[in-house]
């Protein structure tokens, strides 16, 4: 799975541009806000219809437009790709896969596979359980995409338990105490298979993960992902019938994998609390390889991989060590400093205010 060629109009501050990648190293070079993470903002949209930046659409639209569009062309399993993706501003876009428009966004899942690595993926790391649960959450539907289907129908149920908590005010009738047993009932089977699933991904990532964070720091350490879960131990329905009391008078879900956590340590010590920051970004970006590593043997081919501005936040040493740690495959970096040493670009592009130009990749 590649792309051949990018094309954006009117997507942030990009009026117009047309972008050719290399089938293995695209490097993407300029100062502080000119456009480059724009530009592989744009790649992972067409893989999400989302921005990996946590941007709303209208904020994808340059100033002035109504709509932006973004294009792309490659291959996947030996076959032409096109996705073309129309953004709104306000209300709904569209999008088209080899020219034929898309009823549901969970249509486009797996069509381009992406991994992306920046500067904010230390909050894996470093931030609040709901960062490592969206994390592993979207590496479930990477890996597999019918997970879609179970994470968005776990979500709409805590969603509709907790508008029922809410209506209940705090009292427990039996009109409230009939319905809420029909929703403890579906968070049940829901959350327990959702559960099973993430602690199922943690244990096949764990030798990518060790191995990952090896090559990434330089050094060897013992490096652990584990799924925490309390409620586990004795099963939800029986968690959700401890929590009842608490639920009502506070009128939200309190017990659930969406209260989850991922607790990650090296050397037996929290990664959050005891390591440095060096380790905890080469935590981070072992993490992203492990996913990007399992999604690679799930699929049989590699997603396309993104680095952006990374290397800022790294010295020399662990910039190097993360170039050598790239899986074969289409990789695009950007990147404002020089290109790190061990960087051997197959193809170098500059931005500068949204436009793009080619450059002879200096070696």
């Amino acid at each position: 799975m590649y792309l051949r060629r990018l094309w954006l109009d009117d997507f942030r501050n990009y009026e117009h541009a047309e972008v050719d990648l290399a089938r293995g190293l695209t490097a993407v070079i300029g100062d502080n806000g000119q456009g480059k993470s724009n530009l592989v903002e744009a790649i992972g949209y067409l893989a999400t219809l989302s921005s990996f930046r946590g941007a709303p659409n209208e904020a994808l639209v340059r100033k002035g437009r109504d709509r932006a569009v973004v294009r792309a062309e490659g291959e996947r399993a030996g076959r032409s790709l096109l996705i073309e993706a129309e953004i709104a501003a306000h209300g709904r876009g569209r999008v088209l896969v080899n020219k034929q428009r898309l009823m549901r966004s969970r249509d486009l899942l797996g069509a381009l596979r992406v991994t992306i690595f920046a500067p904010d993926d230390l909050a894996l790391v470093k931030g609040a359980p709901v960062e490592r649960r969206r994390f592993l959450d979207d590496a479930l539907v990477a890996v597999r995409t019918s997970n879609d289907l179970l994470r968005t129908e776990y979500e709409r149920v805590v969603r509709q338990r907790n508008a029922l908590l809410r209506q209940a005010g705090g009292r427990l009738t039996p009109d409230i105490e009939t319905t809420l047993e029909v929703w403890d009932a579906k968070l049940v089977e829901t959350g327990e298979a959702l559960a099973a699933q993430r602690v199922c991904l943690l244990e096949a990532l764990e030798p990518y993960l060790s191995r990952s964070y090896d090559q990434v720091a330089g050094a060897s350490a013992a490096v652990t992902a584990r799924y925490v879960a309390p409620w586990r131990e004795h099963g939800l329905a029986a968690a959700l019938d401890d929590a009842r009391r608490d639920e009502l008078r506070r009128g939200v879900s309190l017990v659930g994998p969406h209260r989850d956590d991922v607790e990650l340590r090296i050397e037996d010590l929290p990664a959050r609390t005891h390591a440095s920051q060096g380790e905890q970004r080469s935590l981070a970006f072992a993490l992203r390889l492990a996913v990007h590593a399992a999604v690679t043997e799930a699929v049989g081919a590699p997603p396309l991989l993104v680095l952006d501005d990374v290397f800022s936040e790294l010295d020399p040493g662990r910039s190097d060590a993360l170039l050598r740690a790239l899986p074969p495959g289409q990789t695009v970096l950007t990147t404002a400093a020089s290109l790190p040493s061990g960087a051997r670009c197959e193809r170098l592009l500059q931005v500068c205010d949204g436009l793009v130009a080619e450059r002879s990749p200096v070696w």
